[in-house]
């Protein structure tokens, strides 16, 4: 049953560091938005060290939690249970509790990635690129395995991680071929690129950029353009914004949460857009 406007819940957003986060921007829009005048949605630095007290410390008034690095995987042994999608990567973004105190972990950043590529027209693909390998990167694989039908290949910096990638390719059922960092300017002449690296890592890839590039999506929002994303624009791709993941996550955070549906999408989009022009 969605909730009563006057119920008082709370939510938040947990991570190391954490003043960076728009999470509680998006969130308190779409709460004000639904009516939800009794919600709050604040944002805590929390560590691996420190999740376990912190969940000591919840009571009935949470609704749920959201999550940022370093705690996807580390909040796992704390939880009830979890969603496939959040199995398939072991990563959990997203904490639900419920009325009798269980706590279930699912992952939305990966329909999160879909949806905002089916936002811009993206349904299928027949090959992709992804740039880097860490956990974003794993939860990119998950998602092209629902919407591209060829290889995928990834270009990363290490022995090390490109086996990682392989692995994660044979256990999400996806074809995984992996390339040295040295050879990523190949990436941008695929159908889809994929970018989840650090800020700056990407920018000497820029003067790279094809003639007639197609599609970017750049996981990244502050700074916001990358080099390689404005680059990718000028010549007339087409990108996809790491606000646009990080709205499109948050409205399933939301109607998970709240039992809301559908959540504001424009509402909380324009919200984020407001908070990092003034940053």
């Amino acid at each position: 049953m969605p909730p009563r406007a006057t119920d008082a819940r709370r939510a938040a957003v947990l991570g190391a560091p954490i003043a960076h986060s728009l999470s509680p921007v998006l969130h308190r829009a779409a709460y004000q938005a639904l009516g939800l005048d009794g919600w709050s949605y604040d944002r805590f630095e929390v560590d691996e060290a420190g999740l376990p007290g912190f969940f000591e410390e919840l009571g009935p008034e949470w609704a749920g939690l959201s999550l940022t690095m370093p705690l996807k995987r580390a909040v796992i042994p704390l939880l009830d249970e979890i969603s496939e999608t959040a199995a398939s990567v072991d990563a959990v973004n997203t904490v639900l509790r419920t009325d009798d105190g269980r706590y279930l972990g699912d992952n939305t950043d990966i329909p999160g990635i879909v949806a905002a590529l089916r936002e811009h027209g993206i349904e299928q693909v027949d090959s992709a690129a992804v740039l880097g390998a860490g956990a974003t990167a794993s939860s990119a694989l998950a998602a092209l395995a629902r919407v591209c039908t060829g290889e995928v290949v990834a270009y990363v910096r290490s022995d090390t991680r490109a086996a990682e990638m392989r692995q994660w390719g044979e256990r999400l059922d996806i074809e995984v071929r992996t390339a040295g960092w040295d050879d990523a300017a190949e990436a941008l002449h695929a159908p889809l690129v994929i970018a989840t690296t650090p800020a700056g890592a990407t920018d000497a890839l820029a003067t790279a950029v094809p003639e007639r590039p197609v599609t970017l999506f750049d996981v990244l929002y502050d700074p916001w353009p990358t080099a390689l994303a404005a680059r990718w624009s000028m010549f007339g791709g087409a990108v996809v914004s790491g606000l646009d993941l990080l709205v499109h996550q948050a409205v399933l955070q939301v109607e998970q949460m709240t039992a809301c549906a559908p959540a504001p999408l424009d509402v909380m989009r324009r919200a984020g857009e407001r908070a990092l022009a003034a940053r």
